[in-house]
């Protein structure tokens, strides 16, 4: 018999893939104690995107989250998912700040840690996995599937052999994209499991409805580990239904040996969990084949929609999907996934809404064409190369080598803020977002993005005082103190934007009475800024904040230079000087929100 092994994915991937990694400690407390009794292999709960959530969105301490739930799962191994030299951020960290990351982890309840690097790069894993194995942990090499020119199933093939060699405990086949088809899964499974003598995972998601005939044709030739998500909580661009696979083995050779019925249980208690979380449900709902066309993961394709619609360009959506295989060709085709993904997908939405290929191009793209990520998986092309870095010289060494220890500086740097060294990996994690996050622990002024209750918008709600508005991929919470008369076509509202009282004026277009349904369409009219209309107007293509202010009024600049950090889709990009001259205004400071056709700043000849 060859029972297959279970790790359940629904307190992170899975609520990651379809809420926007918005399930808060609360909602899954009361199903621990269900989800112990089962038996899994493993319960995936922490790393991904939870810690970013947890500290922007639900304003919980993600470790205090992962110590609550190693307390309530005493006989489950607890598994998270660590981006190799990146951690849980968006950049590479000395090795000193890995090494303390996992040490923190598993002493605070992580049992398994898979690990993986956006480009396959075994030297970004090196010190994760010999971290681990310190600690005494499950190491769990990863690698990323993707299908390219470049990518093929002996090279995946010797990528096992080598995290093999590197001592992990397993290997995970990841497939976030759900890329996967039977047949290729079939062969590369068979091949990888007789390659190394340590088992090996799978893990698909069910973008194209292709996941479940995956895991079988894995089963069938050597997998006996496979990631499955509480049915209230499956498909589409989550996971394949734990209880359909548990149902389909059952009575076979392969069967888990897990019960179906509460296994049930718990995905009538999610149901309604679910419900609680309505507003952030992805517009991708059910299986799309387009990934098998365009290579986008499928909560790569949610976030495209949502930032081209903030922009008001949601039907360039087409332009942008063909657009992501080329810019991906350009880079040396790296597999989809955090972060190169989003890396991709923001040059992409650049390209097409600038109406210039690389006309604009952020920081991030910048840094991975210098080698700041490691090894690109094929040839980059040298044009582009050219235009993002010109003759900066190019880094062939592990990325990390050429950084210095900074646990110290980072100690220093947040201070009194932080109460535990966990605070401290916090900081160094997200250095602006930490810091508030610590701040306003520290104030006890922690307020969470509100939950709207389901069933209550539409009839039953004639006047909506209180809302949450999606800007730029973040939800701001919303609420409205009070209004000018509502016969002025022009009146001002005053409010409060997640907690900070604002106010703007607006041109109403539909009349807010008893008789209207709920909506409102409005034009803003309160930014100060002129529109963007001299040669030397600094603009910005799409909206974003200002992180960083590089000029000061009376500067000289040449056409070309840097004038602006912003932030947009989370990855920086610098704004440059349109003309030659002198800095003669400055309408923007650290921290605002900026817009297409703006002036942000004024340059003379």
């Amino acid at each position: 018999m060859s029972r297959v092994h279970i790790t359940d994915v629904i307190l992170r991937d899975a609520h990651q893939s379809l809420i926007a990694t918005r399930l808060r400690t609360a909602d899954m407390l009361p199903a621990c104690a269900q989800l112990d009794e089962i038996g899994y292999w493993s319960l995936e709960v922490w790393g991904g995107a939870t810690f970013d959530a947890c500290l922007r969105y639900l304003k919980e301490d993600p470790w205090e989250r992962l110590r609550q739930l190693r307390q309530a799962l005493p006989n489950t191994r607890l598994q998270m998912l660590l981006r190799g030299q990146n951690l849980l951020g968006y950049r590479h960290y000395s090795d000193e700040v890995v090494r303390a990351f996992v040490s923190k982890a598993a002493d605070n309840g992580i049992d398994v840690f898979r690990i993986f690097d956006a480009l396959n790069d075994t030297r970004n894993l090196e010190t994760a996995i010999a971290a681990v194995l310190e600690t005494g942990k499950h190491a769990q090499g990863t690698i990323c599937y993707t299908t390219s020119p470049v990518h093929s199933i002996d090279q995946f093939v010797a990528m096992a052999r080598q995290l093999a060699g590197m001592g992990c405990n397993s290997i995970a086949l990841k497939d976030m994209a759900g890329l996967l088809t039977p047949a290729v899964t079939a062969e590369l499974m068979a091949k990888l499991v007789k390659a190394v003598d340590i088992p090996v995972h799978l893990h698909s998601h069910a973008t194209a409805g292709t996941a479940e005939m995956c895991q079988l044709k894995a089963i069938e030739n050597g997998c006996v580990h496979i990631d499955t998500a509480i049915s209230a909580f499956a498909g589409g661009a989550s996971h394949p239904p734990t209880e359909s696979m548990v149902a389909a083995l059952a009575g076979t050779e392969y069967d888990t040996g897990l019960d179906l019925k509460k296994l049930q249980a718990i995905g009538f208690y999610f149901r309604e969990v679910r419900k609680k979380y309505h507003q952030f449900e992805s517009d991708m709902t059910g299986l799309d084949t387009r990934v098998q066309v365009y290579q986008v993961p499928g909560g790569m394709i949610s976030n495209l929609y949502t930032q081209l619609r903030e922009q008001a360009a949601l039907n360039r959506i087409e332009d942008v999907l063909l657009e992501i295989p080329r810019v991906r060709e350009d880079l040396g085709y790296p597999p989809l996934v955090t972060p190169t993904s989003q890396i991709v997908g923001t040059q992409a939405v650049l390209n097409v809404l600038t109406g210039e290929r690389y006309k604009t191009i952020s920081n991030e793209v910048k840094l991975y064409l210098q080698g700041r990520y490691g090894r690109a998986p094929g040839e980059i092309n040298s044009l582009v190369r050219q235009q993002a870095i010109g003759n900066e010289q190019i880094i062939d060494v592990r990325p990390a080598d050429l950084l210095s220890n900074e646990m110290q500086e980072l100690r220093e740097s947040i201070g009194e803020l932080a109460q535990s060294e966990e605070d401290v990996l916090t900081y160094a994690m997200f250095p602006e977002l930490g810091r508030d996050f610590l701040s306003h622990r520290a104030a006890g002024t922690l307020t969470p993005e509100p939950l709207e209750k389901a069933g209550t918008a539409g009839a039953d709600t004639l006047k909506p005082t209180e809302f949450n508005v999606t800007l730029h991929g973040e939800t701001h919470h919303i609420q409205i103190t009070g209004t000018g008369h509502h016969t002025q076509q022009e009146r001002p509202f005053y409010m409060t934007v997640d907690g900070v009282p604002e106010e703007i004026l607006i041109e109403t277009l539909a009349e807010l009475d008893d008789s209207h349904d709920g909506s409102v369409a409005v034009k803003v009219s309160g930014s100060k800024r002129p529109k963007a209309t001299a040669p030397g107007d600094v603009s910005t293509s799409m909206p974003g904040t200002v992180i960083e202010v590089l000029v000061e009024i009376g500067a000289e600049v040449k056409a070309g230079d840097p004038v602006l950090v912003t932030e947009a889709m989370k990855m920086e990009t610098e704004i440059q000087a349109p003309i030659s001259g002198r800095v003669q205004a400055i309408h923007v400071d650290k921290g605002d929100s900026v817009n297409p056709d703006e002036t942000l700043v004024e340059i003379v000849p």
